[in-house]
């Protein structure tokens, strides 16, 4: 019996985050008969990659170091001579520019995914960047971008063409994002949580997020000695966002949590779920606290609005008005029933339209559509003539 085919996931580091985090529930959740995986990180992985450990997943290290790196490619060209995968996904643009030493392994089908950009180009206006995206689109069969804002950037700034450009967007689990069930807290049940969860990178924008919770207090003095501020995540802004608590005298109501496994249980602790990046594509964190029932108060980037029906399921604010993301928190934080019907609307549009299983079975049609094209021979409809 012939084994499943092997599909190489190739990212830059596997670690917690919105990314990774969907990059494992959809391997946990794609049948094992039906394709194996290999998980390579450029650089390398934390101990969020435990959560793959299965007889049908490897994970392996490349050890890059920082900027040009030939050794890499080289390093990556070898092993997938001995892996031999039938398809190669790669992740953002830190991983793109591998198709090429894949197609020199001989990997024929490949697949890129965007899932937003970061904070040095959150346009995607980088002229080099865009030059190296567009130099390997006749090397890459499909892009997946995870929303329409990077879709249409695609098509309107790289040129992919419409049959190589495949929406596709994130999904999460509803089962266990759920209102109900148990609850992590940090602060006394009495008190007004604001919460966020992702990575602590400059992309994020918490520091924008924590002068919004400082003039949110001031916004709202009658309520301020029950309002707080929760972020979970880790990253290289750790130092600096716990030095700006220090500086406005807020250690005491602000929580920088670190990285944690108990997301779900930590929602349920929020009140309200903040979001101040400054680029996304569609961010998995919105939608885990959608289906916790939460109402969400964002900057208006990405594709965000995609998501979040403002007015309905959220509030949204201009990136960088750290201004309107506070008069959006004071909104819901003296409504708390326009919050809770919020974040009862929220829910429901996640369990309708961005559920787990829905994007797995797209990832396993693409899959299947480039896999069995390549396999029979022929030339797949999404590739360039």
């Amino acid at each position: 019996m012939n084994p499943a085919p092997l599909v190489v996931h190739l990212l830059y580091r596997l670690d917690v985050g919105g990314m990774e985090t969907l990059l494992v529930d959809c391997i946990r959740r794609m049948p094992p008969e039906r394709y194996r995986h290999a998980v390579v990180c450029l650089s390398d992985y934390s101990a969020f990659a435990d959560q793959l450990r299965a007889p049908h997943v490897q994970l392996y290290a490349l050890h890059k170091r920082p900027g040009l790196a030939p050794a890499t490619h080289v390093a990556l060209w070898k092993l997938l001579r001995r892996l031999r995968p039938a398809l190669l996904h790669t992740y953002n643009l830190a991983a793109i520019e591998y198709h090429a030493s894949a197609r020199l392994a001989g990997v024929r089908a490949h697949l890129h995914a965007e899932h937003g950009r970061d904070s040095s180009d959150p346009h995607g206006r980088n002229r080099k960047h865009n030059l190296l995206r567009r130099l390997l689109t006749p090397l890459i069969d499909t892009y997946v971008p995870v929303s329409r804002d990077l879709q249409q950037w695609l098509a309107a700034t790289i040129g992919v063409p419409a049959r190589k450009n495949r929406l596709l967007p994130n999904g999460v689990d509803t089962a266990h994002y759920r209102p109900d069930g148990p609850v992590a807290r940090h602060f006394d049940a009495g008190c007004i949580v604001i919460g966020t969860v992702g990575r602590l990178h400059a992309v994020k924008n918490h520091s924008g997020l924590i002068d919004a919770f400082v003039r949110l207090r001031a916004l709202l003095p009658a309520l301020a000695p029950r309002l707080r501020l929760a972020i979970v995540g880790d990253g290289h802004c750790a130092d600096a966002l716990r030095a700006q608590v220090r500086a406005a005298g807020l250690s005491d109501v602000v929580w920088l949590a670190g990285a944690r496994d108990d997301i779900a249980a930590l929602l349920r602790g929020f009140s309200v779920f903040a979001l101040s990046s400054i680029a996304e594509g569609t961010p998995v964190s919105i939608l885990e606290a959608m289906a916790a029932g939460l109402p969400i108060v964002s900057t208006n980037v990405g594709g965000i609005a995609e998501v979040v029906d403002n007015g309905r399921t959220g509030l949204l604010a201009a990136a960088g008005d750290n201004g309107a993301l506070a008069a959006a928190l004071a909104y819901y934080c003296a409504h708390p029933r326009v919050a809770t019907l919020h974040g009862q609307a929220g829910r429901a549009h996640v369990q309708q339209h961005a559920s787990i299983d829905a994007t797995v079975a797209a990832y396993l049609d693409v899959y299947d559509t480039l896999t069995q094209t390549h396999h029979r021979g022929a030339r797949p409809a999404c590739v360039e003539s």
